[in-house]
């Protein structure tokens, strides 16, 4: 069905790192660090450049330890106004090549090319790559293959500056001698599960008896070993970014604490935060949970599900603070978190409205009435998210597509 997709997995290398070296290009060629709140003993490195790693630093490390590993090590605050910025480049320019672009953070996404006879589908990725560190200044590392799995385990075998083909029928020799643990998908848990089922190579689970798989994983198990197999037929889609199923944040306190009306602060930022990204996605749910770690580090969430599905920061925190005074049990906090999660399209959400909380709720209704009154005066659409917003095709559009045969005839 999908033999002829020619699917490319483009990963920023070190991208924070990189866009802090374009600013002050002093910093090139040295080890540096981008860290929150360094100075604090809840800094930990987010992403460092390739000459700290060469010293052993590596991301999620704590800040006086990637010191001590490395004394020269600059370490920056992060500045996500510039990484914001460099990504909209970054993406901007992808969507020259094609409109089926589906990005997955802030520094990686998919993109499938149009399949048209008689291209060099190497040179002209090459032809990217080069784009993107000529004009935009950023490294990066480029999967090509059939589908998105084995785009995204291509991507990642080659840093920095590498483009790795991985076709299915490379997958025995390539994928199969691996740990699954260097599998995109597995984690640390994930991992030792299948070490207790005696799956410790991507071949042994890509064999591995399916009726087993599925009693310890559910259908998760089916699709990690088709996975290994090098079976996906995931679509690169779009809209997919913006299918998100929870909107959370946390924080780990600077200093272990007790005290309520502190606890209540961070609550009340956190909350804040939450309904903020919430906006932006359109976005409101129904479930609101909590996590809270205390000084001796044990760890325990609590959730409530709402009649009404939620957004702002008010009722947030209401809710929150609410499930924190009916579980803490007085030990001292060490993190909090805060999360929605069960959302749906604020549009499109269903309330079960009360007569005690109609008149709350009314108030926000104009806000979304205008909206469908525009839509419904002018048009559908003509309000759009600004990533709808097709940048013009630029002199690099022509050209771009491959034989469907690409993958028989030129690898």
């Amino acid at each position: 069905m999908h033999k002829g997709r020619i699917i490319l997995h483009i990963d920023l290398n070190c991208f924070y790192a990189s866009v802090e070296q374009i600013y002050d290009p002093s910093l090139k060629g040295k080890p540096i660090a981008i860290a929150g709140n360094p100075k604090e003993r809840r800094g930990i490195v987010i992403t460092c450049s390739y000459e700290a790693r060469k010293s052993g630093v590596y991301t999620t490390m704590n800040v006086g330890e990637a010191r001590r590993k490395c004394p020269e090590l600059i370490v920056l605050p992060p500045n996500f106004e510039r990484y914001r910025a460099a990504s909209k480049s970054f993406f901007g320019l992808l969507k020259e090549y094609s409109e089926i672009l589906q990005p997955v953070s802030i520094d990686e996404g998919y993109i499938q090319l149009p399949i048209i006879e008689g291209q060099n589908v190497l040179e002209h990725v090459h032809g990217i790559q080069d784009r993107i560190w000529n004009e935009l200044q950023l490294p990066c590392s480029i999967g090509i293959a059939p589908n998105k799995f084995l785009a995204k385990m291509a991507s990642e075998m080659r840093k920095p500056m590498g483009i790795t083909i991985l076709r299915k029928r490379d997958v025995p020799s390539v994928l199969w001698p691996l740990n699954v643990k260097e599998m995109h998908g597995i984690g640390k848990s994930t991992a030792e599960k299948l070490k207790e089922l005696g799956i410790q190579t991507i071949g042994e689970l890509a064999a591995a008896d399916e009726y087993t798989l599925k009693q310890k994983f559910g259908i998760n198990g089916l699709r990690l070993k088709q996975k290994a197999n090098g079976e996906d037929d995931r679509p690169v889609d779009p809209e997919a970014i913006y299918d998100t199923k929870s909107v959370g944040n946390s924080t780990t306190l600077s200093h272990d604490t007790t005290d309520r009306d502190e606890l209540y602060k961070i609550m009340t930022t956190l909350s804040e935060k939450v309904a903020e990204r919430l906006k932006a996605k359109k976005l409101a749910g129904v479930t609101v949970s909590i996590i809270i770690r205390t000084a001796s580090w044990e760890t325990y969430t609590r959730s409530k599900s709402v009649n009404n599905a939620i957004f702002s920061k008010e009722d947030i925190v209401e809710q929150a603070w609410n499930l924190f005074n009916k579980n803490w049990n007085e030990e001292p906090v060490r993190l909090l978190g805060v999360t929605i999660s069960n959302v749906s399209d604020i549009k499109e959400m269903t309330q079960q409205l009360t007569f005690f909380d109609f008149e709350d709720h009314i108030k926000d209704e104009p806000i979304i009435k205008l909206v469908d009154q525009i839509e419904q005066k002018f048009g559908k659409g003509v309000i759009l998210r600004g990533s709808d917003i097709v940048k013009p095709a630029g002199k690099h559009q022509a050209n771009t597509s491959f034989s469907k045969d690409f993958w028989d005839d030129h690898l």
